[in-house]
């Protein structure tokens, strides 16, 4: 019996990232893929804020084709890197919200037209 089975979560090498998705290095026989859509449940806008190549992450394994020795991977679901994720901060509000950047921005529109000048 394999050691790559469906539904199994291991182990892997992130050796090569496209646009479409990432590949990754199991052992010498196995290979997989993680297409851009298993990634995440919102929208991936560069799959590199996820993963780089070199990284060791935990993926779960969604189909096994034992002929071409290449799995189907996602990590949609699964905390893949050492079983963590950053926790995500709020972004807390000011009392004085945008009122800063209104009051600063004529000043520095100023000092920007007089370097212009000069």
């Amino acid at each position: 019996m394999t050691k790559y089975v469906k539904g199994k979560i291991v182990k892997g090498t992130v050796t090569g990232i496209e646009s479409y998705g990432v590949f990754l290095s199991f052992d010498e026989y196995y290979s997989g893929l993680i297409h851009i859509s298993e990634i995440s449940h919102g929208f991936v806008k560069n799959i590199t804020d996820f993963v780089n190549v070199g990284d060791i992450i935990y993926v779960k394994i969604l189909d096994v084709d034992e002929e071409s020795n290449h799995l189907k991977l996602s990590i949609k679901d699964i905390p893949y890197k050492n079983g963590k994720h950053k926790p995500r901060r709020k972004i807390q509000e000011t009392s004085s919200g945008f009122k800063t950047l209104a009051h600063q921005l004529p000043i520095w529109i100023e000092e920007n037209l007089k370097k212009a000048r000069n």
